[in-house]
């Protein structure tokens, strides 16, 4: 007995050594390969970062449309891998980051933080991953290898708005003094967004969901609109939107007019029934026919496409500089706080960063609400189209509850927090941010309290005043 069980465990360990063999193999013949043209092989930092991730195969569970080993396909393991594949997709696409490496241009600042995070935690690839593909195991200079081009990247196409040298490679980057606009388009924009004619029955106004009074929010759980309407959603910040992704939390609108446009024309907001009917009380204002033609010309026609322009453009200058944070990435280094020092230390390693990034901190990619735990489960309540995200826009299950990354830049000002405003304070926001959206479930104390003193010191300024001095 003893002889067939020796036997039988020196099967198995062939058995098993052979298909790591085999794996290994079939890994390297069908990984992504650099065309001879790409500016890769002539960068020998990204090439070693390329070849790290290559050499773990992220693509596996990462992309679409691979060869996946055979294991795939066995019908027991198929449930497994099938489950592991949607949760790898849901979690990151990594497409656009082998589209980077093959054209020598740069992922974008998300993806990179998002890489970033799972290497510093040492996150992947997972162990039962490992456990079949042992030449997956990424090493230490792999590792820094990876991080290393991180930081080379950051530098170079993403070190322009003012961080001294030492922290040029920060997942944060300062909001710019300024952006390039057109003064005259944004004296209009400015009047519009203040003018009530924009809604149907001359009550409300841009500024009556966005008040910059307000940290460009309205401070209620969702919206109240035309004759007292109470909206689906929780209403984001005005201001730093500039530098989002894309509009609204289900990114149904592309850019600043787009969003502008959405509003006026809103049965729950503000109620106007079409634009010729705006456009006709704009202009029996002896002040806009000037006005207009200044911006747009003097052919310019009223309507949709001036007035949204023209209030995206003032809207481009809402954003808020020179907040503590800031100063401190510019180099001064009683800025903010000891406490808010860790708190942003705890910030990178808990894994906010990954998804909170660039200029304003989110607002650069988009993500499940519920990423690592069932939010709308805990949550409680029938799920309601805003629940839907993205998905309500694309229909592509894979967008089902992924949103556009809230900013947070001012984020202290802007409460209730969240798409569905369900979060009154910050306290609370970070704890259940850490329970349903990163690995560490359950944050010390210590922690909220640091990251929460960290978040506040994101409060910048709008025209020379901080954002709470502001009256509308």
């Amino acid at each position: 007995m003893k002889r067939i069980l020796v036997s039988l465990a020196g099967a198995g360990l062939l058995a098993y050594g052979g298909t790591v063999a085999f794996l290994q193999h079939y890994d390297h013949v069908t990984a992504t390969e650099l065309v001879a043209s790409s500016p890769t092989h002539k960068d020998p930092v990204a090439l070693a970062a390329f070849n790290a991730l290559n050499e773990a195969r992220c693509d596996y569970c990462h992309a679409t449309k691979r060869d996946l080993p055979f294991y795939f396909h066995l019908p027991v393991a198929n449930a497994i891998m099938e489950k592991d594949l949607h949760e790898g997709l849901r979690h990151f696409r990594i497409e656009p980051v082998l589209h980077a490496f093959e054209h020598g241009t740069a992922p974008s600042e998300e993806e990179l933080s998002r890489i970033e995070e799972v290497i510093v935690q040492n996150r992947m690839p997972p162990a039962q991953y490992l456990l079949l593909h042992w030449h997956a195991h990424l090493s230490n200079a792999e590792r820094q290898a990876i991080l290393t081009w991180v930081e080379q990247t950051r530098r170079k196409y993403y070190a322009n708005t003012g961080a001294t040298e030492a922290l040029a490679a920060e997942p944060i980057r300062p909001v710019p003094e300024s952006v390039p606009v057109d003064p005259v388009k944004v004296a209009l924009g400015k009047k519009l967004f203040f003018d009530k004619k924009l809604s149907g029955d001359n009550t409300l106004n841009c500024a009556s969901c966005h008040g910059l009074d307000k940290g460009g929010v309205d401070n209620l759980v969702t919206a109240t609109g035309i004759g007292g309407q109470k909206g689906p959603i929780n209403v984001p910040t005005v201001y730093d939107a500039y530098f989002k992704v894309a509009q609204f939390w289900n990114a149904r609108a592309p850019d600043l007019a787009a969003q502008a446009a959405g509003p006026v024309m809103n049965p729950l907001e503000m109620g106007s029934h079409d634009w010729s009917e705006v456009a006709a009380k704009l202009e029996a204002d002896p002040d806009y026919a000037a006005m207009f033609k200044a911006a747009f010309g003097p052919d310019v026609q009223v309507g949709q496409q001036s007035i949204t322009q023209a209030i995206a453009e003032f809207e481009k200058t809402l954003i808020t500089p020179d907040s503590p944070f800031d100063e401190y990435l510019k180099g001064k280094e009683d800025a903010i706080s000891a406490q808010a020092k860790r708190g942003y230390e705890r910030f990178k390693a808990i894994g906010c960063s990954g998804c909170h990034s660039g200029i304003g901190v989110g607002g650069g990619g988009y993500e499940v609400m519920g990423l690592e735990g069932d939010y709308f489960k805990d949550r409680g309540g029938k799920q309601t189209d805003a629940d839907e995200g993205i998905y309500a826009i694309s229909h592509n299950p894979a967008d089902q509850n992924r949103f556009v990354v809230p900013t947070l830049r001012n984020i202290a000002l802007s409460a209730p927090y969240f798409h569905d405003g369900s979060v009154k304070t910050l306290d609370e926001a970070v704890r259940k941010m850490a329970r349903y959206q990163t690995p560490d479930s359950n944050p010390s104390d210590q922690d909220v309290a640091d990251i929460v003193a960290f978040l506040k010191s994101l409060s910048g300024k709008y025209d020379g005043h901080y954002l709470t001095d502001i009256k509308q």
